[in-house]
């Protein structure tokens, strides 16, 4: 079978979510081989790539490629397709996981796809494009494909691989070397999932009408094991952070189920959330355009509905 490249996300020596899909997605389409990119593999990260279908695992362990910014990755990597020569290379759809793609492609001279939201047979892609108004299947024409796949696009399926590690010294260049890390900050995790890789994403909008207010959007959240959203017009009014908008300008998010409560469904807000797979809006104005795309839809004032499924959902855990 033909080899595929899986770029590993991975954070204090943990393999994430989007990863797994990653290696699910490479698996029905031939043999994947995990990259990591970076020190900390461990037996433990090892195994959880196997048991997901890596049948080769390439450790780059040099501290230099987490020491400079995104570039020492795509040098790695277009090491990687010219030794290995694979059929295709596949990164998380990412900020960083696009840019990586790009860099990769402009040294391999192949092309790239970004935002997929699925791929099949002969590595056509499926994506949401032109503000996510029109669906269509891509294929990249030169060299080898290279695909950044939206998380939660693929739900992971454990399948053995080998997992045999191979490791890999990479020469960076200068180039790469020219955006350096000067420092990190760690930022504290809460409880609720990263809203990117989250399975449900709960979202307010205009209609929750205050900062205060977006405590019932919060309780429905916490009740349901999900991320908080917020739409552009909630961001741009200061009542919740701008790193939680999603939208054409903010994150892209693909969960199993969307609540958009209190948003209308502008273009900019759906190009965001509209290849989620379940979508439930909650709106007092029946002429929103957000129940077009819903496939669930309540027509009600968001402060008497969402408390009251907050309530329903506590009682049946």
């Amino acid at each position: 079978m033909s080899e595929i490249l899986v770029l590993v996300e991975h954070v204090d020596g943990e393999v994430k979510k989007v990863t797994l899909e990653l290696l699910t997605l490479a698996k029905s389409l031939g043999s994947p081989s995990a990259v990591w990119a970076g020190p900390g593999l461990s037996d433990a990260a090892t195994a959880k790539l196997a048991e997901y279908g890596a049948d080769k695992v390439y450790n780059a362990s040099s501290q230099e490629i987490v020491d400079y910014v995104v570039a020492p990755k795509a040098e790695l990597l277009a090491q990687l397709v010219s030794s290995a020569a694979p059929a295709a290379v596949l990164v998380a759809a990412t900020a960083e996981g696009k840019e990586i793609a790009g860099r990769l492609a402009v040294k391999t001279d192949s092309g790239v796809i970004t935002d997929a939201v699925g791929l099949g047979d002969g590595f056509v892609a499926d994506q949401s494009i032109f503000g996510g108004g029109v669906n269509v299947k891509s294929k990249v024409a030169k060299g080898t494909p290279i695909v950044a796949v939206r998380p939660n696009s693929t739900a992971p399926v454990a399948a053995a691989g080998a997992g045999a590690v191979e490791e890999v010294a990479v020469a960076l260049s200068d180039a790469a070397r020219a955006a350096k890390v000067v420092d990190r900050v760690k930022q504290e995790k809460g409880a609720r999932p990263e809203l990117t890789e989250a399975a449900i994403v709960v979202s307010g909008g205009r209609g929750v009408g205050s900062a205060e207010n977006f405590s019932v959007i919060e309780g429905l959240a916490d009740a349901l094991g999900a991320a908080v959203g917020a739409s552009r017009a909630a961001t741009d009014a200061g009542w919740y952070p701008h790193q939680f908008q999603v939208g054409q300008t903010g994150k892209t998010v693909s969960p199993q189920l969307y609540v958009a409560a209190g948003i209308s469904g502008a273009i900019q807000h759906r190009a965001g959330m509209q290849t989620a797979k379940t979508i439930v809006a909650i709106n007092k104005d029946p002429e929103a355009p957000i129940f077009e795309l819903a496939d669930y839809g309540v027509v009600g004032d968001l402060h008497q509905v969402v408390p009251q499924l907050t309530e329903e959902v506590n009682k049946r855990k």
